[in-house]
């Protein structure tokens, strides 16, 4: 429903409609689209980490470009007008809202990406595909559009939409063994912001660099850098958001040499600079955004 032509939504206790979290550079004031999370239903956990359901309503001309430093995961998509499977983009991934719409992903746990792909993560590298390349997708598809076609802000709808994902996936259990290591590799990169070598992962999970290159290749596409990397980046937009911190200290905490190694990651990735997306953020909103 709206209210003043903004987005709003009955609350509902399973339901996260939540500030913007470490891994989307939403910018402030956007008020274009509401998000929903809600965790796996009972026995899924090991291959869904929680689903996303964005609703958005972008005025007519206007355009809500969406930037996102994606984890180490890949995600499914069923959307009014596709359904996808995405491999992990390795640079910064953008997706641009216009008029109405809706979409309801998957954020897969790192294990399942490769037992939806069945095979390699690598082949999805910064791409994606039609969901039915990957699962058979129709009954899955016909059920979420149908389930979304009333009122696409309904708990209702969202329930019977994470269903239909659930049927489609829980036929892929039980996770193997290098899936259950590959889980806990990503989860020892989230959760040790000290980490910030590969020498020091190899280290910690008993693997050799070679054996650890290639499980992430395998399981994810990614290499071991790259893990370490994108949770120091994610975790400086958060840090940039909030803390108000000097960009050195900032660079210090995250573990870089230098500022001008963390001004130079950062803007790489991300296209502006830390200096700019602090500033950016700390400006109060302005209006809606499209």
């Amino acid at each position: 429903m709206r209210q003043g032509g903004v987005l709003m939504e009955p609350d509902t206790p399973r339901r996260s409609v939540d500030a913007v979290e470490r891994a989307h550079l939403r910018a402030p004031g956007d008020r274009s689209h509401v998000m929903h999370r809600y965790p796996p239903p009972p026995g899924l956990e090991p291959l869904v980490q929680r689903f996303w359901v964005p609703v958005w309503s972008v005025p007519a001309g206007e355009e809500s470009v969406q930037r996102v430093l994606q984890y180490p995961v890949s995600l499914l998509v069923v959307a009014h007008d596709h359904a996808r499977f995405y491999g992990v983009r390795t640079g910064l991934s953008e997706t641009t809202l216009a008029g109405d719409g809706w979409a309801v992903g998957v954020m897969c746990t790192p294990a399942a990406g490769s037992l939806v792909a069945g095979g390699s993560m690598a082949a999805f590298t910064d791409r994606h595909v039609d969901l039915g390349e990957v699962l058979e997708s129709a009954e899955l598809v016909d059920r979420v559009r149908t389930a979304m076609a009333g009122d696409p802000l309904s708990a209702a709808a969202h329930e019977a939409s994470m269903a239909a994902f659930a049927d489609a996936l829980t036929p892929l259990l039980p996770v193997d063994a290098e899936g259950e290591l590959v889980d806990r590799v990503v989860a020892l990169v989230e959760g040790r912001p000290d980490l910030l070598r590969v020498a020091q992962l190899c280290e910690e999970t008993g693997l050799g660099e070679r054996a650890l290159q290639r499980l992430l290749q395998r399981r994810l596409g990614l290499t071991p850098k790259w893990l370490v990397q994108r949770r120091r980046l994610q975790e400086a937009a958060d840090r940039l958001r909030h803390d108000g911190a000097p960009l050195a200290e900032t660079a210090a905490v995250l573990g870089y040499a230098d500022q001008a190694h963390f001004v130079r990651d950062f803007s790489r990735v991300t296209g502006t600079t830390p200096g700019r997306f602090a500033a950016q953020h700390r400006r109060p909103p302005g209006p809606l955004t499209g």
